[in-house]
């Protein structure tokens, strides 16, 4: 079941796994979460539920998460308990599927497992799909006030900025130098700046993911991530992409693949960053 490389290895696990375990629906919850929130529709492994991060995980008024009281909704919904196990895949090398890991981490949801490659994988090895849409018995769940401690505001990252403490932001070169101000598929999550927060080093979130969507090699990431970087796995780092979802995939190999010790995500990312008034910035 584990990946022995990594330092957390039994957090991920193989499409073969998962393509045993379909039918172990009393123990385990298969939750597809995408970017394109359309593709489950098209076909998804079979007695996977869907979580919308747009309309499950997002709060519709206020710019934050869903409370913890509609989490716990949500997941009674989609027959997850607390002892359930939730097996979470998606497109985009997983990008959104940790986004939805880390927002059930966020929660204190302590049975969480991500399959290695996602959709990519599981579709390039001939497995099967289907239109079916589960239906499970609603369960009863208790939701925990939110984990601050993989979580970051911007007044924190201030103080951070302040203490000379690791930053690293996850998105693309030309995001980081400024040279891209909006990224022409969402326009609705601008900045009326561009560049990135002092002290902030670049590391592409796509450079932990091979072609095949799955996560490189613990020597491999660690050869990007603390020989090339720099970076400390014992310091207190925080991670920050547009709007914290490719930063939650950098946390996801920081914390489970390399072992770090305290990584935060600042989820306000660069549309709130780029956006405040009298904070700094660098291009």
């Amino acid at each position: 079941m584990s990946e022995s490389q990594y330092a957390h290895g039994d957090v991920l696990v193989s499409p073969d796994w998962v393509a045993s375990n379909l039918d172990n629906t009393d123990s385990f919850r298969i939750v597809e979460s995408n970017e394109d929130v359309l593709l489950y529709s098209t076909g998804h492994i079979p007695n996977a539920v869907h979580i919308d991060w747009v309309t499950d995980l997002n709060d519709q008024l206020v710019r934050d998460y869903v409370g913890h009281r509609r989490f716990a909704e949500l997941c009674a919904e989609k027959g997850i308990s607390n002892d359930t196990t939730v097996v979470f895949y998606g497109d985009k090398s997983n990008w959104w599927a940790c986004y939805a890991f880390w927002v059930f981490t966020l929660y204190g949801h302590k049975k969480c497992l991500l399959m290695n490659g996602g959709r990519t994988k599981w579709i390039s090895e001939g497995r099967p799909l289907t239109t079916d849409v589960p239906a499970f018995e609603q369960t009863s769940y208790e939701a925990e006030p939110q984990d601050r401690s993989i979580r970051v505001f911007r007044d924190e990252v201030l103080a951070h900025i302040d203490a000379k403490g690791a930053l690293v932001d996850v998105r693309s070169p030309a995001e980081y130098s400024g040279q891209l101000l909006h990224m022409p598929a969402y326009p609705q999550e601008g900045a009326l700046r561009g560049g990135h927060i002092p002290g902030a080093k670049n590391i592409p979130w796509s450079r932990a993911a091979n072609e095949d969507a799955t996560f490189r090699s613990r020597e491999e990431l660690e050869s990007i991530y603390q020989d090339e970087l720099g970076l400390d796995p014992d310091a207190d780092t925080i991670a920050y992409c547009r709007i914290g979802e490719r930063s939650s995939h950098s946390w996801f190999v920081l914390t489970y693949l390399l072992g770090f010790q305290n990584v935060r995500n600042y989820d306000g990312s660069w549309t709130e960053w780029g956006n405040l008034v009298g904070v700094p910035i660098e291009k």
